[in-house]
Protein backbone atom coordinates (compact mmCIF):
# COMPACT_ATOMS: atom_id res chain seq x y z
CA UNK A 1 0.00 0.00 0.00
CA UNK A 2 2.81 2.38 0.68
CA UNK A 3 4.69 1.93 -2.34
CA UNK A 4 1.20 2.32 -4.29
CA UNK A 5 0.90 5.97 -2.28
CA UNK A 6 4.63 6.45 -3.08
CA UNK A 7 3.64 5.86 -6.89
CA UNK A 8 0.73 7.72 -7.11
CA UNK A 9 2.77 11.14 -5.78
CA UNK A 10 5.19 10.72 -7.96
CA UNK A 11 3.28 10.73 -10.72
CA UNK A 12 1.49 13.55 -9.90
CA UNK A 13 4.36 15.59 -8.64
CA UNK A 14 6.10 15.03 -12.00
CA UNK A 15 2.39 16.10 -13.85
CA UNK A 16 2.50 19.24 -11.48
CA UNK A 17 6.54 20.23 -12.06
CA UNK A 18 5.85 19.22 -16.50
CA UNK A 19 2.81 21.48 -16.26
CA UNK A 20 4.79 23.95 -14.39
CA UNK A 21 7.39 24.06 -16.42
CA UNK A 22 5.72 24.64 -19.68
CA UNK A 23 3.74 27.59 -18.09
CA UNK A 24 6.99 29.11 -16.86
CA UNK A 25 8.83 28.37 -20.06
CA UNK A 26 5.72 29.71 -22.05
CA UNK A 27 5.49 33.21 -19.92
CA UNK A 28 9.62 33.31 -20.71
CA UNK A 29 8.55 32.99 -24.62
CA UNK A 30 5.50 35.36 -25.05
CA UNK A 31 8.16 38.28 -22.59
CA UNK A 32 10.26 37.77 -25.43
CA UNK A 33 8.23 38.21 -28.45
CA UNK A 34 6.36 41.10 -26.74
CA UNK A 35 8.47 42.98 -24.04
CA UNK A 36 8.83 42.75 -20.46
CA UNK A 37 6.48 45.39 -19.42
CA UNK A 38 3.61 43.27 -20.25
CA UNK A 39 0.66 41.58 -18.04
CA UNK A 40 0.03 38.31 -18.04
CA UNK A 41 -3.39 36.15 -17.31
CA UNK A 42 -3.38 33.12 -17.21
CA UNK A 43 -6.70 30.92 -17.56
CA UNK A 44 -7.52 27.22 -18.36
CA UNK A 45 -9.62 27.53 -21.01
CA UNK A 46 -12.84 24.94 -21.08
CA UNK A 47 -13.89 23.59 -25.21
CA UNK A 48 -17.18 23.03 -25.01
CA UNK A 49 -18.36 19.64 -27.22
CA UNK A 50 -20.28 21.33 -29.42
CA UNK A 51 -16.84 23.78 -30.39
CA UNK A 52 -14.53 20.95 -29.81
CA UNK A 53 -16.85 18.72 -32.62
CA UNK A 54 -16.88 22.15 -34.71
CA UNK A 55 -13.25 22.76 -35.11
CA UNK A 56 -12.58 18.87 -35.06
CA UNK A 57 -14.43 18.54 -38.34
CA UNK A 58 -12.83 21.81 -39.64
CA UNK A 59 -9.29 20.81 -39.11
CA UNK A 60 -9.85 16.47 -39.24
CA UNK A 61 -7.88 16.63 -35.78
CA UNK A 62 -8.83 16.02 -32.78
CA UNK A 63 -7.92 18.42 -29.42
CA UNK A 64 -5.67 16.38 -27.30
CA UNK A 65 -7.94 17.45 -24.05
CA UNK A 66 -11.20 19.37 -23.19
CA UNK A 67 -9.06 22.76 -22.60
CA UNK A 68 -6.28 24.74 -23.26
CA UNK A 69 -3.78 26.58 -21.66
CA UNK A 70 -4.68 30.76 -22.49
CA UNK A 71 -2.84 33.94 -21.40
CA UNK A 72 -4.55 37.61 -22.25
CA UNK A 73 -1.92 39.43 -22.67
CA UNK A 74 -2.06 42.96 -21.12
CA UNK A 75 0.21 46.63 -21.69
CA UNK A 76 -0.79 49.84 -20.89
CA UNK A 77 -4.21 48.55 -19.81
CA UNK A 78 -5.11 47.06 -22.81
CA UNK A 79 -5.00 43.79 -24.34
CA UNK A 80 -2.81 43.29 -27.52
CA UNK A 81 -2.68 39.97 -28.39
CA UNK A 82 -3.80 35.90 -26.68
CA UNK A 83 -1.55 33.36 -26.74
CA UNK A 84 -2.10 29.55 -26.51
CA UNK A 85 -0.79 26.20 -25.54
CA UNK A 86 -1.94 22.91 -27.10
CA UNK A 87 -0.81 19.29 -27.66
CA UNK A 88 -1.17 17.36 -31.13
CA UNK A 89 0.22 14.15 -31.58
CA UNK A 90 3.55 13.32 -33.19
CA UNK A 91 3.88 9.62 -34.23
CA UNK A 92 3.51 8.65 -30.95
CA UNK A 93 3.86 10.85 -28.40
CA UNK A 94 1.98 14.69 -27.60
CA UNK A 95 3.98 17.68 -29.18
CA UNK A 96 3.59 20.78 -26.95
CA UNK A 97 2.98 24.08 -28.98
CA UNK A 98 2.62 27.69 -27.94
CA UNK A 99 0.83 29.92 -30.55
CA UNK A 100 1.04 33.41 -30.16
CA UNK A 101 -2.07 35.65 -31.71
CA UNK A 102 -2.11 39.87 -32.25
CA UNK A 103 -5.22 41.67 -31.75
CA UNK A 104 -5.69 41.43 -35.53
CA UNK A 105 -6.06 37.41 -35.24
CA UNK A 106 -2.20 36.82 -37.19
CA UNK A 107 0.52 34.63 -35.52
CA UNK A 108 3.28 36.64 -33.98
CA UNK A 109 5.09 33.20 -33.05
CA UNK A 110 4.90 29.35 -32.67
CA UNK A 111 7.04 27.98 -30.87
CA UNK A 112 7.94 23.82 -29.60
CA UNK A 113 7.72 23.51 -26.14
CA UNK A 114 7.89 20.32 -25.77
CA UNK A 115 9.04 17.09 -28.44
CA UNK A 116 8.94 13.65 -26.89
CA UNK A 117 9.39 11.67 -30.31
CA UNK A 118 12.95 10.15 -31.34
CA UNK A 119 12.28 11.60 -34.34
CA UNK A 120 11.35 14.42 -36.40
CA UNK A 121 12.65 17.24 -33.94
CA UNK A 122 13.61 19.29 -36.69
CA UNK A 123 10.12 21.37 -36.13
CA UNK A 124 11.56 22.90 -33.36
CA UNK A 125 13.54 24.93 -35.77
CA UNK A 126 13.08 28.58 -35.36
CA UNK A 127 12.88 29.03 -39.29
CA UNK A 128 10.57 26.05 -39.88
CA UNK A 129 8.33 27.37 -37.22
CA UNK A 130 8.97 31.54 -38.48
CA UNK A 131 6.54 30.20 -41.22
CA UNK A 132 3.28 30.52 -39.07
CA UNK A 133 4.04 34.45 -38.39
CA UNK A 134 1.53 36.74 -39.92
CA UNK A 135 -0.38 33.99 -41.00
CA UNK A 136 -4.84 34.04 -39.71
CA UNK A 137 -7.94 32.40 -40.26
CA UNK A 138 -7.97 33.32 -43.79
CA UNK A 139 -4.55 32.27 -45.12
CA UNK A 140 -4.13 29.39 -46.35
CA UNK A 141 -1.38 26.80 -44.16
CA UNK A 142 -0.64 24.14 -45.42
CA UNK A 143 2.25 21.66 -45.85
CA UNK A 144 3.72 21.04 -49.21
CA UNK A 145 1.77 24.68 -50.71
CA UNK A 146 2.83 27.47 -48.17
CA UNK A 147 4.31 25.43 -45.38
CA UNK A 148 7.65 23.34 -45.74
CA UNK A 149 7.55 20.11 -45.41
CA UNK A 150 10.24 18.32 -43.76
CA UNK A 151 11.84 14.93 -44.45
CA UNK A 152 11.99 12.38 -41.41
CA UNK A 153 9.35 14.67 -39.74
CA UNK A 154 6.47 14.54 -42.17
CA UNK A 155 4.02 13.41 -39.34
CA UNK A 156 5.11 16.16 -36.74
CA UNK A 157 4.60 18.75 -39.93
CA UNK A 158 1.36 18.12 -40.56
CA UNK A 159 0.70 17.10 -36.94
CA UNK A 160 2.05 20.62 -35.65
CA UNK A 161 0.49 22.26 -38.93
CA UNK A 162 -3.23 21.63 -38.04
CA UNK A 163 -3.03 22.13 -34.58
CA UNK A 164 -1.60 25.44 -35.65
CA UNK A 165 -4.81 25.83 -37.85
CA UNK A 166 -6.89 24.66 -34.87
CA UNK A 167 -5.22 27.25 -32.75
CA UNK A 168 -6.58 30.13 -34.87
CA UNK A 169 -10.32 28.35 -34.85
CA UNK A 170 -10.62 27.88 -31.64
CA UNK A 171 -9.16 31.95 -31.66
CA UNK A 172 -11.71 33.27 -33.61
CA UNK A 173 -14.52 31.39 -31.71
CA UNK A 174 -13.47 32.65 -28.22
CA UNK A 175 -13.50 35.82 -28.98
CA UNK A 176 -16.58 36.04 -30.55
CA UNK A 177 -18.37 35.20 -27.43
CA UNK A 178 -15.59 37.86 -24.80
Amino acid sequence: MLKLIFLLFFVFSTFILTSNDIKIESERIIRINLGDYINLQFEIVGITPELKNEIEKKTNQRFFKDFVYKWNIIKHSKQIATAYVDNVYGKTQPITFLVIINNEGEIVTTEILKYREQYGGQVKNKNWLDQFNGKDLNSEIEVGKNIHSISGATISVNSVTTGVKKILFLHAELIKVE
